[in-house]
């Protein structure tokens, strides 16, 4: 239903859906969709996983809620690694049955593959064995049997009885389920499988690491054990990263991996020393590697507010947040591309991943980009660049802010204040890319009866007391877990002041919706600590930070426009919070080894990691916007890095100047921020060749980039330089007006 058929200044502005459909959940191609009792058993599991977190962080059980002493159930708060290790496998299980190996298409839908599905259930019995077993270890630990990895006897019960089968389940079932088809409403018993693997794995792990063991990882004292279960679970994070996000986190998660073993051979500060298999793995599956800050955040930080988008999500809170930019933001020229900017920056700080807001938010505002004019390759580039956007966008920033916490040390409510200049400078810059191409193009914004009414929709401004509350708490100093839980909370409170209220079947709804979308997030996570923990053990980190000290011995600008390609490579084809993760580990720490601030390093990184979603040319953000533009996925690609240029230059700006990031007097913030602005301004101006309602020549153009470059610094003598520069521009356009489309001729001699 749109506005054409309600008059929007009777309708209940809930009805005046021009967003209908944005909060509906998207389907992966590889999805399964059960039906019956499959259905309600997997929704069932999911809930609970994502209600399980939400009680744990909080600190409530079962029997503080009954009294009841129930000794098989967890008791909150659970011991971090536990936890951690519940949170990876809890994923493994619900990702394995969930996504398949394969896409679906209409011929698999309906084809089965029995043979391979016998060859499954055959497989299951030795990943039955081997769990089995960790449950008889515990038991012997319990009752006092000594557990050293230097005991022959444990030694031989470990590899032959636990190992040898996890392993021949893990590697068989993995090999199976590429070749295994089976239809899209059925689960594959392959499937099964690998879950119960992740559960063997997670069930050794629980009982070693709950005795002294777990201080003998990287030792000759280590359980050979823990290697294998840490291999196997390895191997399952992979394959599941694999269905979930592709294969690019998979293949650099490989080369990292294969460089443990082959570092030794590489010539020059690639050289790393000879490190066993044993003594690698049993430290990856610790707090160095896939137990530790990337998986330290998305079992906290990001899973609640998975939680909270869900709660948002199933009251029908996005579609207001999208009608509520159609009714402010419609009307302008080029309309629909200024509200794909402002609706995926409110979405994409809580959606996580720069794709999933494009999918979300894209299949509304590129349509219409297309009907008003633009291009579809502009279309698709003004989503992707918008929506990679809400990755930087404070208080969430699509859960990055939290695992700059967690790295860093430096408390939340710092880093989400010092974002707020960069965050404006990105919006900036996009909008005036899109609003100078408007003009160029003489497009028309959308008519009164295609939008909401600005006064119906401000009579459902309360919806936006779930974001307000959780603001506020932050900034009262609330632990960001209890604002979380108070703005998910509030998400149900306010649904029932619409027709959407949220009774008991909406909330079990929304924490299955919540369970669903954490597995990507939760296996990038734990994907993206493989490659944190080769990192961390090899000492890779360190050598590259002495190469960049090397760098800046020559220049400190070509130091950081090093760091700043190795960002954007390593995060080319990963989401947001592991392409942060991997860059946060590789290159911010040679920059902080440059003297620059461990805020302004982890920033820098963290920006060009986001950006690297719409850098060609693996630009994750732009191809899922092409496939909905219907445009060429490497021009939309090109066409999003243009667009989004001048976001390239703000990293460099709070380099030079840190009152960007509000550190600093009052006056000097806001000098940074104004003369920032205005370089983004010209920068704008110049890259679109529009300048102060007019087409700009092309030397025009040269000097109003050369005025935004000057402004990068945030001194005053090249403030005063870049201002005097945009004068000179302004004036020979007015006074000469010199032909837009002249072109620099060099004539030959005669």
């Amino acid at each position: 239903m749109t506005a054409e058929d309600k008059d929007p200044k009777t309708a209940d502005p809930m009805d005046l859906a021009i967003a209908d459909g944005v909060d509906d959940e998207a389907i992966e191609s590889n999805r399964r969709l059960y039906e019956g009792w499959r259905f309600y058993a997997v929704s069932g599991l999911a809930a609970i996983y994502a209600a399980f977190h939400m009680a744990a962080l909080n600190g409530v059980s079962i029997e503080d809620w009954t009294g009841i002493e129930l000794p098989f159930l967890p008791t909150f708060p659970m011991e971090t690694w536990n936890f951690r290790i519940v949170h990876v496998a809890g994923a493994l299980f619900l990702g394995f049955i969930l996504f398949a190996a394969h896409s679906f298409d209409e011929e698999q839908e309906t084809r089965d593959t029995p043979m391979f599905g016998w060859i499954g259930v055959a497989l299951m019995v030795p990943a039955l064995f081997s769990l089995g077993v960790s449950i008889w270890f515990a038991f012997q630990i319990a009752g006092g049997m000594t557990w050293t990895g230097i005991d022959e006897t444990i030694r031989f019960r470990e590899v032959w009885l636990y190992g040898v089968p996890l392993m021949v389940a893990t590697v068989g079932g993995i090999l199976l389920s590429w070749v295994q088809k089976r239809r899209r409403d059925r689960v594959a018993s392959v499937d099964i499988l690998l879950g119960v693997c992740g559960i063997a794995v997670a069930t050794y792990l629980i009982t070693i690491y709950g005795t002294l063991m777990r201080n003998s990882t990287g030792t000759p004292f280590a359980p050979v054990g823990i290697s294998i279960a840490a291999t196997a679970g390895t191997l399952l994070i992979m394959e599941l990263t694999r269905r979930v996000a592709g294969l690019a986190l998979v293949i650099i998660a490989t080369i990292f991996l294969a460089y443990v073993f082959l570092g030794q051979y590489l010539p020059g500060f690639l050289n790393s020393p000879a490190i066993s298999w044993k003594r690698f793995f049993s430290q990856v599956y610790t707090d160095a590697g896939i137990l530790g800050p990337t998986t330290a955040v998305s079992s906290t930080y990001i899973i609640l507010f998975i939680i909270f988008a869900a709660f948002l999500q199933a009251s029908k809170v996005g579609d207001y947040f999208v009608n509520f930019a159609f009714a402010v933001a419609g009307r302008a020229r080029g309309g629909p591309a200024k509200v794909a900017i402002f609706a995926s920056g409110l979405m994409g700080m809580i959606n996580g991943t720069s794709a999933g807001n494009v999918v979300a938010t894209g299949s509304l505002t590129i349509p219409l980009m297309k009907k008003v004019g633009y291009k579809k390759q502009t279309s698709g580039a003004v989503e992707a660049a918008a929506s990679t956007g809400g990755q930087i966008m404070p208080p969430i920033m699509g859960a990055g802010a939290f695992i700059m916490a967690e790295i860093t040390g430096i408390p939340y409510t710092e880093i989400a204040i010092a974002a707020i200049i960069p965050a404006v400078l990105y919006f900036v810059s996009v909008y005036f890319m899109v609003d100078f191409e408007a003009a160029k193009l003489g497009m028309r914004g959308m008519r009164d009866d295609e939008l909401p009414a600005v006064k119906a929709m401000a009579k459902r401004a309360f919806l936006f007391l779930p974001i307000i509350i959780l603001i506020a708490a932050l900034f009262m100093g609330y632990s960001v877990i209890r604002a979380g839980t108070l703005a998910t909370v509030s998400a149900a409170v306010v649904s029932w002041l619409t027709p959407y209220r949220m009774g008991l079947p909406s909330i079990v709804k929304a924490f299955e919706l919540a369970g669903i979308m954490s597995i990507q997030i939760i296996a990038v996570c734990a994907c993206a600590g493989i490659i944190v923990g080769v990192i961390s053990l090899t000492g890779v980190g360190a050598r590259f930070s002495n190469l960049l000290l090397g760098l800046a011995g020559v220049s400190q600008l070509l130091a950081l426009f090093f760091a700043m390609c190795i960002a954007i490579l390593l995060g080319m084809g990963m989401p947001t919070t592991a392409a942060y993760a991997v860059a946060a580990s590789v290159v911010a720490p040679g920059l902080v080894e440059l003297g620059i601030p461990t805020l302004t390093a982890h920033f820098f990184v963290f920006y060009f990691a986001v950006l690297s979603a719409i850098t060609p040319p693996v630009a994750l953000a732009s191809y899922a916007a092409a496939g909905i533009s219907g445009a060429n996925p490497m021009e939309t690609s090109v066409a999003s890095f243009k667009i989004g240029i001048a976001a390239f230059i703000v990293p460099f700006m709070f380099f030079y100047n840190s009152a960007i990031l509000m550190q600093g007097g009052a006056l000097e913030i806001l000098r940074a921020g104004l003369t920032a602005t205005l370089g983004v301004f010209l920068l704008s101006s110049g890259v679109q060749g529009w300048f102060l309602g007019a087409r700009a020549a092309w030397f025009n153009r040269a000097a109003l980039i050369a005025a935004a470059l000057f402004m990068i610094e945030g001194g005053w003598l090249t403030d005063l330089i870049g201002i005097g520069l945009a004068v000179a521009a302004y004036l020979l356009q007015r006074v000469f007006h010199p032909d837009p489309d002249a072109r620099l001729e060099v004539k030959g001699a005669d």
